[in-house]
């Protein structure tokens, strides 16, 4: 809902149910995406928001949402199944939805909106063991798959760094940039600006198109190119993150990771066979040319056989069957 599904630039949600959904109709399920009404998908597409609410400041994320909560699940009589990808607020109408009810946690903004899942008549799919809850009942764990055609492997990589994911304290930008000069390598940081004092004050001061370089929010189209072209991705989280897009399409390109042994990393970085996980800049720093000196047809391999589309839409179909018996 805050972007287009699947999205143009950034939208990790959106991503993800893109992926599942186009993965859910080749292998025959008959699929209603609510969605954006400029989304794409080959299934059936069905929803109220013209546009994703984050690209247009003019909508209030509030009230579209809940028209589009309300607008999916007065229909859901019409389904065999339905599963939510929109946080807290389906489940608290989920007493109305006529149809049993999947929900993926895509990590808790807040502890605050615990009531809401603690109360529904819900099954809840968690991203990460990392990223579940005490409180919660699980019917399963399912990492989040990729489109690996649209990310080739590059055998050559490069010289420089990357880092990619939404400028925020939270995904260490400006950690970011200290390991990089710290490893003697360029660095091109890639994502959407979320705070706008952090990126003016800690990161953009370092920004001189030579050393350190700001692609924006790279896309789809450009992502390949620009992780696969890379030595290493730096991902050096200051939070606990669920799972970490990034990192599986940085593998995937063949590119290492070196990041933070935080929320879902142990989990999704092999040890010194996709990258390795340390304990802070300087340790970062010295990891990064054991990473650049990693096999990439490896890395490659062990994203492709761990993340790709196939193996969470497999995943999906056994927790529906699960769920209806």
């Amino acid at each position: 809902m805050a972007w287009r599904t699947p999205p143009r630039h950034y939208g990790p949600w959106e991503q993800i149910a893109s992926h599942l959904a186009e993965g859910l109709v080749a292998r025959g399920v008959d699929v209603t995406l609510f969605a954006t009404l400029d989304s794409r998908t080959a299934g059936k597409l069905d929803g109220v928001c013209p546009h994703g609410y984050a690209e247009d400041p003019a909508l209030d994320g509030r009230v579209w949402e809940a028209l589009h909560v309300a607008h999916a699940l007065a229909r859901s009589a019409e389904f065999d199944l339905v599963h939510s990808h929109l946080d807290w607020l389906p489940l608290a109408f989920a007493a109305h939805v006529r149809a049993p009810m999947v929900t993926t946690v895509h990590g808790f903004s807040d502890p605050r909106i615990l009531p809401a899942y603690r109360r529904a008549a819900s099954a809840y799919v968690s991203i990460s063991d990392a990223d579940r809850s005490p409180e919660l009942d699980y019917v399963a764990t399912v990492y989040h798959g990729i489109d690996l055609e649209a990310l080739p492997f590059s055998a050559a990589g490069g010289e420089d760094l990357v880092t990619l994911g939404r400028i925020h304290p939270d995904k260490g930008t400006a950690a970011a940039i200290e390991i990089a000069r710290m490893a003697g390598r360029r660095l091109a940081i890639c994502g959407i600006v979320q705070d706008e004092r952090y990126f003016a004050e800690q990161v953009l001061p370092h920004v001189d198109g030579d050393a350190v370089s700001y692609l924006g929010p790279v896309g789809p189209s450009r992502r390949a190119e620009v992780l696969g072209s890379a030595a290493a991705l730096l991902h050096p989280i200051a939070f606990d993150e669920p799972f970490g897009l990034a990192v599986v399409e940085s593998m995937a390109c063949g590119t290492p990771v070196v990041t933070y042994p935080r929320g879902a990393m142990p989990e999704i970085v092999d040890e010194a066979v996709t990258g390795f996980l340390v304990d802070g800049p300087a340790t970062a720093a010295a990891a990064v040319d054991r990473a650049a000196g990693l096999d990439r047809a490896a890395c490659r391999a062990m994203a492709s056989r761990r993340f790709s589309t196939a193996r969470m839409v497999t995943d999906y179909l056994a927790v529906y069957e699960r769920i209806l018996g």
